[in-house]
């Protein structure tokens, strides 16, 4: 008797397995397996494996904005200060928890509109501390492509979201210094900033982000006489 599935049962998997095999090893034919169910029933639901990571994305997203609007909205912070850094550090949160999770999230598109009502939310925080609709869009989009290319970024340093204290030995950081300390000893020094402790990197950058747009948004002269849009 041939298994029934739906398209739930195929993501719930992908991301299961996602965190056994990583993105690479994520293939269509290793799903069906694990399903029970030979490689083309998963082709009912998903034409190619760009459209299972579509909707891999989506399902991270679902479960990430569980948190941040229910029950309670105000859980984002009593400012657009407050609700854009809460913003990011749920989405790194949520996508550091997924082997690859920043590679599986970039570049994808939604495939319902989940993220509409979260944005939405976010975005009122912004217009209602007097910033316009493109300030508002502009921030939130600068701080989101920050945050992906940073777990992008932490996961390829530590891989494994099961064992956190794994380090690929590509980022041996007293290696890097010896082969690089007498011709580059600045460059061999950053390595300890960059690749050390990628938490406090990742507060450090979302506090520069946050002084950048106190600086350029709402309330801040325009530059060259030209207007604010």
């Amino acid at each position: 008797m041939v298994a029934r599935i739906d398209r739930k049962q195929v993501v719930d998997t992908a991301l299961r397995l996602l965190n056994e095999v990583g993105l690479d090893g994520l293939a269509l034919r290793r799903i069906a397996k694990e399903l029970n169910v030979q490689a083309p029933a998963l082709y009912w639901h998903f034409k190619n494996k760009q459209e299972l990571l579509d909707e891999m994305a989506t399902e991270i997203f679902r479960r990430m904005t569980e948190t941040l609007v229910r029950p309670d909205p105000a859980t984002l912070g009593d400012t657009w200060q407050d609700a854009l850094c809460t913003s990011c550090r749920t989405l790194r949160t949520a996508l550091l928890g997924y082997r690859d999770g920043g590679k599986v999230f970039s570049g994808t598109r939604m495939t319902d509109e989940s993220y509409a009502a979260p944005l939405d939310h976010l975005l009122n925080r912004f217009v209602a501390d007097g910033f316009t609709l493109g300030e508002a869009a502009r921030a939130w989009w600068t701080a989101y492509n920050f945050t992906i290319g940073q777990v992008i970024e932490e996961q390829s340093v530590h891989p494994d979201p099961g064992a956190p204290g794994f380090r690929d030995p590509a980022y041996d950081l007293e290696g890097r210094e010896q082969r690089l300390g007498e011709r580059y000893p600045l460059a061999a020094l950053a390595g300890r900033e960059m690749f050390g402790d990628l938490g406090r990197n990742f507060e450090a950058g979302l506090r520069t982000l946050v002084a950048g747009i106190e600086a350029t948004g709402a309330g801040a002269a325009p530059r060259g006489g030209r207007e604010r849009d």
